[in-house]
C-alpha cells in the first residue's frame, strides 16, 4: 500500500485547499447546505453516485468492479460550531460567529481524499464502500438517520475518524473499548406561584426550588457513584424570574449528563427525575424533566482496532499508533454506528508545537490543525477499506 502515500503526498496541495474552503465557509447543524454541494460536487468528479440523507446528509456510492464482496462504511461529520473565530489566517471563517472549531471540516476533506484514492481503484475490491458525510453531530443528530436509511444494513465494517489536538500530527489514536462517554441533554422544568416578595408565604419561589435543585444534583455524582467510575453531572443555565422584587412564577435549568456504563446512565436518569420531583414538592411546587439522548457510549472493537492499526503501519511505518488513549468524557455519535456493526473510531492527531493553536483544545476560538495530518487521514480511510474489501 505504499503507493497510496506517495499518491496522497502528490495531492497533498489539492487537499489542504479542499479543507480550507470547508473552513472558510462554515455552517451550523443542519444546515449544512454549501457543504453538502460541495461535497456531491466532489462526488461528481470522482464519478462516485450520491443522495441525500435527510437535507443535508450525503450518502456516496462506489462499487468495485474486482472479486470479493462485502460493505465498508466510512463516515465524517460535517458541521460547524456557534463560536467567532479569532485566528488571522486568510482561510479564517467568513461566516459571523460560526466556526469549524473541531475539525468536521478536516474529517470531510480525508474523507473525500479517500474516496479519490479508492475510486482510481476499484478494480482492487468488490463489494461497496458506503461514504457517510453526517449532518449535525454537534447536536446529537445526523446520525440516526443514516441507521434508519439502512446505511449501516450488511455491513462489513464500519470507520470514522475525528481531529485530536492532544495528539502529535503524525499519530493515531487506536484504543480498544470505551473512548468517549453517553451524553444526554436534559431539561428541568420547575413549576411555582408568583408573588410579592414581602409576602412569600403566599407563593411558591420556583428559583429557589430551582437552586436547590441544582445543588442536591451535584451530591448525585459525589454520594450515589462509585468515585472510580467517570460521571459528570453539569447544569449550563438557570432562566427564572422577571423582576427584583418578586418570587418567580417558574425556571428552566438546563443541563447534561456524562456517564460510560449502561448502568450508570439509567440509573443517574432516574435519579435526576426524582432529586428534581422531590425537592420541588418540599416547597409546593412542581417539577418536569425532558431528556434528549445525544449519543452512547463509543465502544471500538478490538480486533478493528487491530486492522486499523496494521493498515497505519503498512502504509506509513510502524509507531504512528497510540493504544492508550485517555478516556474522554465527550461525546460523539459515531457510537450508534457501533451499535450496529463491527468497527472503529480514530482520532488523528493534529497537534504540532511549530505551529500556532493547533494544540488548542477542541472547541477554541484559536483551533486549527496541522494540515499535514490530513495525508494520513485520507490514507487510512482507504487503506483500511482495502484491507477489508480488497482481493
Amino acid at each position: 500500500m505504499n503507493e497510496i502515500r506517495k499518491e496522497l503526498e502528490q495531492d497533498k496541495a489539492a487537499l489542504i485547499a479542499l479543507r480550507r474552503d470547508f473552513h472558510r465557509h462554515p455552517e451550523l447543524s443542519l444546515q449544512e447546505f454549501r457543504t453538502a454541494q460541495r461535497i456531491e460536487e466532489e462526488l461528481d468528479r470522482l464519478d462516485i453516485p450520491h443522495t441525500r440523507v435527510g437535507e443535508t446528509g450525503v450518502l456516496g456510492t462506489l462499487r468495485g468492479t474486482g472479486s470479493g464482496d462485502g460493505v465498508m462504511v466510512l463516515r465524517a461529520d460535517m458541521d460547524a460550531l456557534p463560536i467567532q473565530e479569532a485566528n488571522s489566517v486568510d482561510y479564517c471563517s467568513q461566516t459571523p460567529g460560526v466556526m469549524h472549531a473541531c475539525g468536521h471540516d478536516a474529517n470531510v476533506t480525508c474523507l473525500l481524499g479517500a474516496a479519490k484514492v479508492l475510486a482510481r481503484r476499484r478494480d482492487r475490491f468488490g463489494g461497496e464502500v458506503r461514504l457517510v458525510f453526517q449532518p449535525a453531530e454537534e447536536i446529537g443528530q445526523g446520525a440516526k438517520a443514516f441507521v434508519d436509511a439502512g446505511v449501516l444494513d450488511g455491513a462489513t465494517r464500519v470507520f470514522g475518524l475525528h481531529a485530536a489536538p492532544e495528539l502529535p500530527s503524525g499519530s493515531v489514536g487506536l484504543k480498544p473499548g470505551v473512548n468517549n462517554a453517553a451524553v444526554d441533554h436534559f431539561w428541568i422544568t420547575v413549576q411555582g406561584k408568583s408573588t410579592h416578595v414581602c409576602s412569600p408565604q403566599l407563593g411558591i419561589d420556583a428559583l429557589y426550588i430551582a437552586s436547590q435543585i441544582v445543588v442536591a444534583l451535584q451530591a448525585l455524582v459525589t454520594r450515589r457513584t462509585a468515585p472510580i467510575e467517570p460521571v459528570i453531572l453539569g447544569v449550563g443555565t438557570l432562566h427564572a424570574g422577571t423582576t427584583y422584587n418578586a418570587l418567580a412564577e417558574s425556571a428552566e435549568l438546563e443541563g447534561t449528563t456524562r456517564t460510560v456504563s449502561r448502568q450508570t446512565r439509567e440509573q443517574l436518569r432516574a435519579q435526576v427525575e426524582q432529586t428534581a420531583e422531590s425537592i420541588a414538592g418540599i416547597y409546593g411546587g412542581t417539577a418536569a424533566v425532558r431528556w434528549t439522548d445525544c449519543a452512547s457510549s463509543l465502544v471500538n472493537d478490538p480486533q478493528a482496532c487491530q486492522e486499523a492499526a496494521a493498515v497505519v503501519d503498512q502504509i506509513f511505518g510502524p509507531g504512528r499508533v497510540t493504544p492508550n488513549r485517555k478516556l474522554s468524557l465527550g461525546g460523539d455519535n459515531f457510537a450508534e454506528y457501533l451499535l450496529h456493526t463491527t468497527g472503529c473510531y480514530a482520532f488523528l492527531g493534529t497537534g504540532n508545537p511549530d505551529l500556532p493553536n493547533t494544540q488548542n483544545p477542541v472547541h477554541s476560538v484559536n483551533f486549527d490543525i496541522d494540515e499535514d495530518t490530513l495525508v494520513l487521514g485520507a490514507g487510512l480511510y482507504a487503506g483500511y477499506t482495502l484491507s477489508v474489501l480488497g482481493t
